[in-house]
């Protein structure tokens, strides 16, 4: 006779479990990324931007084969990755991105990267201790990309200073800008918390609203039309189609010496795109835009307007863009100060108010005079007589009534 055997269970391994995706760039990875998923990079330096991408997409493990933190200055994307709760792991190696493939499923733990029970790259755990080290650590670079800067500003102005000086290539647009307030919406820090505080401000004056790249998409989904979109080359900045066919203007950009745009699949959906090519970013074309053409003033939603935002970046066009603040300077103002600059138009109510506050304050001033006290009187004279007359008619008038359906009543009867 045979008793039946239990089979004993499985292992629970220790760590954080999820799917691996592979590759260099964030920018590649965002299609594919799923919640948990475990991401394996090897782009260096995350600035804020690629960071919150990440964690939107609600990835648990950021494994790096090189440094999180190169040294050069202090990235802020590590930082927003440990805010957000994700477990980060750097050092792996080269070799990582090869060893552990794409798709498996995999664990994290004690800082190396398991397929099962064997681990195929290991690096260390970077804490909140680690990384308040060496992003003190990395200030000192500070002052190098300040150096750096300052080079590629000096060569940008060498290569785009008829844009930046006379607006030449900037095309004509259909929306008048001429004497108005523009809000520039750029896909930013904290932009779709900036929009909605200036709502207020929105709905009282008449603004021209541009989109720069998926910063569209944020007007769109709070409900707003915007009437100018400016989009760059790269593929993952393209809005969606739907606020393409509500902006009045299209303006795409493309890189000096290339003959095509990503944008081009929308040039179905426009009639005449306006196009541009330069260096600069398709934010600071917006900004451009509104400067040569006119505009009383230009409001940035999700723009980079600190220093550190800047050299976070670390982009070709970040010489672009800091030329482009200054140039602008003198009309921009950050959508995070309006709502204190800003307190609304006058309503008519507001003016209702203040007259009848005043009314009653000019009765009681009166009140207190002599010719006050007789108008007084007076005034609760007539108003006691006007009372007695209108009781009596009342009451006459329902006498009079009940009169009439009594007689009416006995009429009735046998």
């Amino acid at each position: 006779m045979r008793f039946p055997t239990r089979t004993a269970p499985a292992p629970v391994l220790p760590g954080l479990r999820g799917t691996a995706r592979v590759g260099r760039r964030v920018a590649d990875l965002l299609p594919r990324l799923r919640p948990g998923d475990v991401v394996v990079l090897a782009q260096h330096d995350l600035d804020r931007s690629a960071a919150e991408a990440l964690a939107a997409a609600g990835v648990s493990a950021v494994v790096h084969t090189g440094p999180l933190l190169s040294g050069r200055y202090p990235a802020q994307g590590p930082q927003v990755l440990a805010d957000a709760g994700v477990v980060l792991v750097d050092g792996l190696g080269a070799d990582a991105t090869a060893a552990v493939p794409d798709g498996a499923a995999v664990r994290v733990h004690d800082g190396a990267v398991w397929l099962g029970e064997e681990p195929v790259a290991r690096g260390r755990t970077v804490d909140a201790e680690v990384l308040a080290h060496e992003t003190g650590e990395a200030r000192r670079g500070l002052a190098h990309q300040l150096e750096v800067l300052t080079h590629t500003s000096a060569e940008f102005v060498r290569r785009e200073q008829d844009l930046l000086l006379h607006g030449t290539g900037l095309p004509r647009l259909h929306t008048s800008l001429e004497g108005r307030t523009v809000v520039v919406v750029a896909p930013g820090r904290d932009h779709a918390q900036d929009l909605a505080g200036l709502r207020p401000f929105l709905r009282e004056q008449d603004v021209v609203l541009v989109g720069v790249d998926t910063g569209a998409d944020a007007l769109v989904a709070a409900g707003l039309r915007p009437d100018v979109l400016v989009v760059g080359p790269d593929e993952s900045d393209l809005p969606a189609a739907a606020a393409v066919r509500a902006a009045r203007d299209l303006v795409v950009r493309a890189e000096p010496g290339t003959g095509t745009t990503a944008a081009e699949r929308f040039e179905g959906l426009r009639t005449r795109p306006r196009r541009v090519q330069t260096a600069a970013g398709s934010v600071d074309v917006a900004l451009l835009l509104a400067d040569r053409q006119g505009a009383s003033l230009v409001v940035g939603v999700g723009l980079d307007g600190r220093l550190e935002d800047l050299l976070d970046r670390q982009r070709a066009g970040t010489a672009g863009t800091f030329l482009t603040r200054l140039a602008v300077g003198h009309r921009l103002v950050d959508a995070a100060a309006v709502p204190h600059l800003y307190s609304g138009r006058v309503r008519p109510r507001h003016l209702l108010l203040v007259l009848v506050a005043g009314l009653l304050a000019l009765a009681a001033a009166v009140a207190t005079t002599p010719v006050g006290q007789e108008w007084t009187d007076h005034a609760s004279t007539v108003l006691t007589d006007l009372a007695g007359r209108a009781y009596d008619s009342v009451a006459g008038a329902l006498t009079a009534t009940v009169d009439t359906v009594g007689d009416t009543a006995r009429g009735l009867l046998p």
